[in-house]
């Protein structure tokens, strides 16, 4: 039998060097004191080099966010796709945003703060990120009306509903606000706001 062929590791590309490089500097000096021309110098190119891949230190930021949002978004994509009931599959939304946006928190803080600042700015990476998050709540909410679990007569209230409920569990500013605040105490509340509006969507009056 031939022995197996060994393959190489692929190398890794310079945007995503670029963005790994970024967010160091930016956790070790914060956004505020990042410089181009340093991460450039890092990365054994030229600033302007770093430029044909971000145009801006805003779209680097902008990147370095969307990296680390992107697993946060499949996890619920993952959720929504589970063969789960329909009210199980909300609460494990709302969750487990809460959890990895908490987690981001606690553990990279100033990369979160680039997040709080994207939201607070009305930049497009969060509005793409509130976006793929409503999207897999309202599959949610259609596959539970379908299914007779929730009784919604009008799904664009029932979304408003779900986020004005867990509006401080699923909005990162707030989130930022509540850091002193044991997580215990924070799931628990969670909880029972997510099980309020659970009762709501299958009340009959939304």
């Amino acid at each position: 039998m031939p022995a197996p062929i060994s393959q190489k590791p692929l190398p890794e590309s310079q945007d995503v060097r670029i963005l790994d490089l970024a967010a160091e500097h930016v956790r070790r000096f914060g956004a505020s004191r990042l410089r181009i021309v340093a991460v450039a110098q890092d990365a054994g190119m030229t600033h302007g080099n770093v430029y044909r891949y971000f145009p801006s230190k805003e779209a680097l930021f902008d990147a370095v966010t969307e990296q680390w949002l992107k697993p946060v978004e499949a996890a619920c994509r993952m959720i929504a796709e589970s063969p789960d009931p329909a009210f199980d599959k909300l609460e494990r939304i709302i969750v487990s945003v809460h959890r990895s946006y908490r987690d981001k928190l606690e553990a990279d803080p100033k990369i979160f703060d680039l997040f709080c600042q994207s939201m607070e700015e009305g930049r497009a990476v969060g509005r793409r990120h509130r976006t793929r998050l409503q999207a897999e709540i309202q599959r949610v909410l259609d596959e539970g009306t379908g299914g007779g679990m929730f009784d919604i007569s009008d799904q664009r209230r029932a979304l408003a509903l779900v986020f004005d409920a867990v509006y401080r569990f699923m909005s990162p500013v707030s989130i930022r606000l509540d850091k002193d605040v044991p997580r215990t105490q924070m799931d628990a509340r969670c909880d029972r706001c997510v099980r309020l509006s659970l009762r709501i969507l299958a009340s009959g009056k939304i």
